[in-house]
C-alpha cells in the first residue's frame, strides 16, 4: 500500500493519556449512531402501525439514516483534516440533536424518513472523528487494541438500546425514543467541550481544496488493497445492516417474540461481540492485525452458512439466533483491524480515508438494506440469504485484495 510522509515528533499533538475517562467520552461519542439505529428497532412494528404505513416503508427510514450517513463522511472527514477535530465533531452532534427533536415530533413517514437522511448526515462527523482521533494518538496495532476497547465501551449502548427503547416505546410510545436520543446528544456536546483534545495540530491540517479533496479519495479508490480492506469491512457492516433491517419483524412478526423482548435476544449479540472485543483488544498486539482479521472473517462466514442451515432446515428462533449473535460478534474485530491496516497507509490523510472508508460502508449498507426490506418478510429466508452472501463477499474482497497491506 501507498505510503505518505510520516509526521516528524516536533508535529505530534500533545495528548493526555488515554484514561478510563477518555474512553468514556471516545464510547459515547461513538455510540450515537448505534443508538440511533438500535432504539428504536423494537419500535419499528408499532411505528407502522401508528403511521398507517408498511415494514418496509418503515424500514426505509433506518436505510435512509444510513444513506445520509454515508454521504455525510465524504464531507466530515476532509472539514476534519482542514479545520480539527473538536469543532467539526461539535457541530455535527450539535445538528445530530437537532434532527432527533424534529423526528420525535413527525406526523408522517415521509417527513420522518427525510428527517432521518438529515440525523444521519450529521451524525456521521461523529464516527469519522473518533477514528481520526484515535489514528492522531496510536500506530497501526495500538489503533486497532485502542479502538477495540473504545468499542467495547460503545457496544454497552447497542447493548441496552433496544431494551430501553422497547420499554420506552411501551411506556411512552415511540416518540420518546428520540426525545431521549436529544438528551444523550446534549451530553456528548458537553463531554468533547471538556475532555476532548484537538489531536491534529495547524501546521499537519491541510487546505481544504474540492480538487484536492477529490484527488485524495481518487487516490485510495486506485488503490486495490485500499479497496479491498474498505470494502471487506463494509460486506461485514451489511451483513450485520441487514440483521438490523429485518431482525425486529423475523423475531417479532415471524417467531412471536414480544417487543420489550426483542431487546435481550438484541443484547445476546452485543454479547457476543463484547467477548470477540475483548479477545482482540488482547491479543492483536502479539499476533498482528491481518490474522485477527483472517479469524473474524472465517468464524463470520461460519455464522452465514448456520444461517442458511437453520432457515432451510426450518430450525425455529433458536435454529437463527446463535448464528446471528456470531456473525454480529465479529463486526467490531473486522471493523477495527481493517480500518487499522488502512489509515497506517494514510497518516497524514485519515480523516479523508476514514471518511471514505465509512461513506462506502454505510452506502453499501443503505443499499443491502433497501434490498432486504423489497424482498419477502413473513420468513427468515430473506435475511439469512442476504447476510451469508454479505459474509462470502467480504471473506473474498479481502483474501484477493487487502491481504496485502
Amino acid at each position: 500500500m501507498q505510503t505518505s510522509t510520516q509526521q516528524t515528533p516536533s508535529s505530534q499533538p500533545q495528548t493526555p493519556q488515554l484514561g478510563w475517562m477518555l474512553f468514556l467520552v471516545l464510547g459515547a461519542i461513538g455510540a450515537l449512531t448505534p443508538l440511533a439505529i438500535d432504539m428504536y428497532l423494537p419500535a419499528m412494528p408499532t411505528i407502522a402501525k401508528d403511521l398507517g404505513v408498511t415494514a418496509g416503508e418503515v424500514q426505509i427510514t433506518l436505510t435512509a439514516y444510513t444513506a445520509g450517513f454515508a454521504l455525510g463522511q465524504l464531507l466530515h472527514g476532509p472539514l476534519a483534516d482542514s479545520y480539527g477535530r473538536k469543532p467539526v465533531l461539535l457541530i455535527g452532534v450539535f445538528f445530530f440533536a437537532v434532527a432527533s427533536v424534529v423526528s420525535a415530533t413527525t406526523h408522517g413517514i415521509e417527513a420522518l424518513t427525510l428527517v432521518r437522511t438529515a440525523q444521519g448526515f450529521a451524525g456521521a462527523a461523529a464516527a469519522v472523528i473518533i477514528q481520526a482521533v484515535v489514528r492522531d494518538m496510536f500506530d497501526r496495532e495500538d489503533f486497532a487494541r485502542t479502538m477495540s476497547f473504545v468499542t467495547l465501551v460503545m457496544t454497552v449502548a447497542p447493548l441496552i438500546a433496544p431494551m430501553i427503547g422497547g420499554y420506552l416505546a411501551l411506556w411512552f410510545g415511540w416518540r420518546s425514543i428520540f426525545w431521549v436520543l436529544a438528551i444523550f446528544a446534549v451530553i456528548v456536546i458537553l463531554a468533547v467541550i471538556i475532555k476532548i483534545p484537538e489531536t491534529l495540530p495547524v501546521d499537519n491540517r491541510q487546505p481544504l481544496r474540492f480538487k484536492t479533496t477529490i484527488r485524495n479519495y481518487a487516490r485510495l479508490c486506485k488503490n486495490p488493497t485500499a479497496m479491498g480492506l474498505i470494502f471487506s469491512g463494509a460486506f461485514s457492516f451489511s451483513g450485520m445492516f441487514a440483521f438490523l433491517t429485518a431482525g425486529s419483524f423475523v423475531y417479532i412478526d415471524v417467531y412471536g417474540v414480544r417487543p420489550d423482548l426483542f431487546g435481550y435476544l438484541f443484547g445476546l449479540n452485543i454479547v457476543a461481540m463484547i467477548l470477540m472485543t475483548t479477545i482482540n483488544g488482547r491479543i492483536v498486539k502479539k499476533v498482528g492485525s491481518h490474522t485477527m482479521l483472517r479469524a473474524a472473517l472465517v468464524i463470520q462466514l461460519l455464522a452465514g452458512v448456520g444461517l442458511l442451515v437453520g432457515w432451510a432446515l426450518d430450525l425455529g428462533l433458536w435454529g437463527i439466533v446463535p448464528f446471528v449473535m456470531l456473525f454480529i460478534g465479529t463486526i467490531s474485530t473486522i471493523g477495527s483491524n481493517s480500518m487499522g491496516l488502512l489509515l497506517s497507509g494514510y497518516p497524514n490523510m485519515a480523516g479523508t480515508a476514514s471518511s471514505l472508508a465509512g461513506t462506502l460502508r454505510f452506502g453499501t449498507g443503505s443499499v443491502v438494506g433497501a434490498i432486504v426490506a423489497m424482498l419477502p418478510s413473513d420468513s427468515a429466508g430473506s435475511m439469512a440469504m442476504v447476510m451469508a452472501a454479505c459474509a462470502v463477499m467480504s471473506a473474498l474482497l479481502y483474501w484477493t485484495l487487502g491481504k496485502k497491506a
